[in-house]
């Protein structure tokens, strides 16, 4: 019976978790905002490029506090997942990419989990592995 509330509660997560909202006004103001000149062109290229930079250069333990607390805990401590503070003494760093980007267990895989990116991977497995 507990196996089962907690598998449905999991699910839930998942579900929650995985739904995002879609703004579809933003996306018209954005339309509306672009501009055909070669100008403006290249400063969004620019921003984008930027915006990736910003994005491989995420900080892996403030990605892991905001997207994992849901299952392991505030503090990644444990809660309905096992505790992380020291999953670097169990796993090498391409294991624990392993585990995120194709799950175990009752870890749900890319991007099921949260984590939307490869460069978001990278930098929660980089932190995690230092986790001694």
């Amino acid at each position: 019976m507990k196996k089962a509330l907690l598998a449905m509660l999991f699910g839930s997560a998942l579900v929650l978790a995985a739904c995002g909202g879609n703004d579809n006004d933003n996306a018209a103001d954005n339309n509306d905002t672009k501009t055909e000149t070669t100008d403006n062109a290249t400063t969004n290229d620019t921003a984008t490029e930027e915006k990736t930079n910003e994005t491989a250069t995420a900080d892996g333990e403030s990605i892991a506090k905001q997207k994992c607390i849901s299952c392991h805990g505030n503090d990644l401590t444990g809660a309905m997942g096992p505790d992380l503070t020291k999953i670097g003494s169990k796993l090498s760093e391409d294991q624990i990419k392993d585990v995120l980007n194709k799950g175990k267990g009752q870890m749900p895989a890319k991007p099921s989990n949260g984590l939307q990116s490869d460069d978001e991977v990278n930098a929660v497995a980089k932190w995690l592995s230092e986790q001694k």
